[in-house]
């Protein structure tokens, strides 16, 4: 962080000079190479008001190692406690409190995780949170300052400030958000307006959030009650006990959108066709499919279904002569082709959201293909003439403007049409030339508009750039919404990961004294030999954020006057004041401050930087004025028996998140499937269908056992005994479970590779 890179290419980071112990606010750009000449003060050595170093030796690094050193030695001095993390590292709150190990795996598990359906911003943060979000590209960002004129889900216009136009310009900005897309780790990209109707906005605002961001701000998880203390085993191992509640209120529930592609190519025999009309497939198989064999957007389809109906030509081959009479009597379409359909893949199911065709350069186009091409035809020409609408309006409005102010009668100019306000003139020179600029502006713009829509048509009806030998591409997109379950892979920011074990019922979660049940139970256990602190501190500091939104919104409730409100709210600022920003309330308006409680009502929200974070004190201080115990601990109820816990518990907010390691896209199991060519054994892995690998060790367990008859199976029937298996599969079918194990394919590979060696071995029957 706050690095650049130099006319070199290297990236080099700014540095306070420090001249005779006293740091100055010149600053100096360094490399790593040149940082290591210089002893190097941290950013949070104490200063007085002159710029001296308050201590006679101060913590320094210098050739890589860190030690004490005189002031009088110091040549520079970080300008931030933030530099020396990298962007993941400076988002984990109390880093400084964490092991490396798991400040590592905190920063990488990050990048897992999947955006919610509703993004909540978290309550402990660092303060960089906003920064992150906007440079990640994902949020709208006002390019200039203005007025919000329209919002709707899809797009935003602004009107811009006078002073930030352009002369002769509509003085209008149009945002188009992305809706429902894929990205390449197949989560849902939405964006989403956080602006209102009316509100002033000024360059760089957030107008819209995207995935993972909740008014401008990284949110990529949730706010969760969570306690530290075991239940009867369901948090052993690092496992998570979870509440219903979560469940119900969707606070972990995420879209997934997967993306199919059926190719039909150019082969030999012919080209491949996509088709409704495939051999040997049943009306039920075809019933989400169109006439073109393609399935209709909005089909629910589960593992198996028939997605693009696609027919390949077959070799020719001698015919029976049964076939050759069914040929005769219905013709040869139905032994010629084979069914090479695109069909979901087992165990996943979902909704067909999107379909795209592809068609390459002279294949004539579906049904299908004409009917999405003519759909986008007409979204593109209905987006560019509103588009057109809102500019013609800004222009007209300033038009209106010059006239008025050039001599002509509002109201009888409101009566003109406005098509004939260019054809007016005005005795003024300056104002007539602006009437000129703006009527040369007005052609412009329908000039670009029929040159938009001609080369949008353009690039909609022609034909599509495809791979040699490849005539059509159609994808289609899958959407479903996943809950959390067991099997799940959540974790916090801390390095705290874990698999969820249950999802226990409300009632039987442990519950307060008000009766407040906690959302998520974590094992005491995973703390101390993690040393990762710093979850318990962020547990704490979330309790007192919590706490405090709490008692916001028992004001509001009870409709206490904006005075009170006022003072408690300052009151909660001023205690981090010494270290961070002031915030004077003095200074909002009653309705701007009615405003903030509504949205601290949930939880104040609370930065802590990196090394420059929250001390014990400062939260027992934030403890206390929400009215809670400074241990952070307290009394649990046992929500099955209503019993008291023995123990108090510590009881927080801490902000957790779910990854991309999800159970239903790791669940897999086999029967019988493909094989390995060389050995005949199944293949590995869920992306094969394969079988679960039976290795050395597992085979020293059932020597060790003296399982013979399971041992057998595994080596023969269950693996490479090729005539073994089958006649196995066709005994069960038959009822019958008797098994002949015969000879492992693996031993003739053996055999072969002793053979290469010039060694011949026979096998002899007895």
């Amino acid at each position: 962080m706050y690095a650049q890179t130099n006319e070199y290419g290297f990236l080099e980071t700014p540095y306070r000079k420090v001249t005779d112990g006293v740091v100055t606010d010149e600053i100096h750009y360094l490399s790593a190479i040149e940082e290591g000449n210089y002893v190097i003060a941290q950013a949070n050595s104490n200063l007085d008001d002159e710029g001296h170093f308050v201590e006679d030796l101060v913590t320094c690094r210098s050739k890589g190692e860190s030690s004490l050193f005189s002031r009088d030695q110091v040549d520079y001095m970080d300008v931030s406690t933030q530099q020396v993390v990298s962007v993941g590292a400076s988002l984990i709150p109390f880093l400084e409190h964490d092991d490396a190990n798991r400040a590592l795996m905190g920063a990488n598990m990050q990048r897992q995780a999947v955006p919610t359906l509703r993004a909540d911003k978290p309550l402990v943060g660092t303060g960089m949170e906003r920064a992150v979000a906007v440079d990640s590209g994902v949020t709208a960002v006002a390019k200039r300052g203005g007025t919000v004129q329209y919002v709707d889900a899809s797009r935003i216009v602004i009107k811009v400030n006078e002073d930030e136009m352009y002369p002769g310009e509509a003085g209008i900005d149009i945002y188009n958000l992305t809706k429902y897309t894929r990205s390449n780790q197949n989560t849902c990209i939405n964006q989403m307006p956080c602006v209102s109707l009316g509100e002033p906005v000024e360059r760089g605002d957030v107008l819209a959030d995207g995935p993972s961001t909740d008014l401008g701000e990284l949110a990529l998880g949730q706010n969760m009650r969570v306690a530290f203390m075991p239940w009867n085993g369901y948090n052993f191992e690092d496992s998570i006990l979870v509440s219903e509640r979560v469940v119900q209120e969707d606070r972990f529930t995420t879209i997934h959108i997967q993306e199919l592609a059926c190719v039909s190519r150019d082969t030999k025999l012919g080209p491949e066709e996509i088709t409704a009309d495939i051999p040997n497939v049943g009306e039920a198989a075809l019933s989400k499919l169109d006439e073109s064999g393609i399935v209709y957007i909005g089909a629910e389809v589960t593992g198996g279904d028939i997605l693009v109906g696609k027919v390949t030509p077959k070799g020719e081959t001698q015919l029976t002569p049964e076939e050759k009479l069914l040929r005769a009597i219905f013709g040869e379409k139905a032994s010629d082709v084979k069914d090479s359909s695109l069909r979901v893949p087992n165990g996943v199911s979902g909704t067909v959201i999107d379909v795209q065709v592809f068609t390459r350069d002279g294949v004539e186009k579906d049904k299908r293909a004409l009917e999405i091409e003519e759909m986008q035809l007409k979204q593109a020409k209905k987006d560019l003439s509103e588009e057109l609408q809102i500019l013609e309006a800004g222009l007209f409005s300033r038009i209106h403007a010059v006239l008025v102010s050039g001599g002509v009668e509002a109201e009888k100019l409101d009566k003109l049409p406005r098509d004939r306000w260019l054809e007016l003139g005005l005795t003024d020179e300056e104002k007539q030339n602006q009437l000129e600029q703006l009527a040369e502006q007005y052609d412009e713009l329908k000039h670009e508009f029929e040159k938009k829509l001609e080369a949008k048509r353009r690039k909609i009806t022609q034909g599509d750039d495809l791979a040699p030998g490849v005539l059509k591409i159609v994808k289609v997109y899958l959407a479903v919404k996943r809950r959390i379950q067991p099997g799940d892979k959540m974790a916090g920011r801390h390095g705290n990961k874990g698999v969820i074990s249950k999802i226990n019922p409300i009632e039987d979660m442990p519950y307060d004294e008000n009766g407040t049940p906690v959302d998520i139970v974590l094992n005491p256990l995973g703390v101390p030999s993690r040393m990762n602190i710093g979850q318990i501190l962020e547990t704490h500091l979330g309790m007192a954020a919590k706490g405090i939104g709490d008692k916001i919104n028992a004001m509001l409730k009870q409709q206490q006057e904006v005075a009170k409100l006022r003072e408690f709210i300052q009151r909660a600022y001023d205690l981090g004041a010494d270290v961070r920003q002031k915030v004077d309330l003095n200074t909002f308006s009653d309705e701007e401050v009615l405003r903030l409680a509504e949205n601290l009502r949930k939880g104040m929200p609370i930065a802590t930087p990196v090394f420059d974070g929250a001390k014990e004190a400062e939260i027992k201080e934030l403890l206390k004025l929400g009215d809670l115990p400074t241990s952070g601990q307290i009394t649990l109820f046992d929500g099955r028996t209503g019993e008291q816990f023995e123990r108090s518990v510590t009881v927080g907010y801490m902000y957790m998140l779910k990854l991309n390691h999800l159970v239903d896209d790791k669940m897999h199991a086999r029967s019988t499937g493909s094989y390995s060519l060389v050995t005949q054994q199944p293949l590995g892995g869920k992306a094969q269908f394969g079988g679960q690998r039976f290795g050395e060790m597992e085979v020293w367990a059932l020597e060790a056992y003296g399982a013979a008859y399971t041992l057998q199976e595994m080596l023969t029937v269950k693996s490479d005994d090729v005539n073994g298996r089958t006649k196995m599969y066709k005994n069960i079918v038959d009822g019958n479970h008797q098994m002949e194990p015969g000879m492992p394919e693996s031993f003739n590979v053996l055999l072969k590779e002793i053979r290469s060696l010039g060694i011949n071995i026979e096998l002899e029957d007895e």
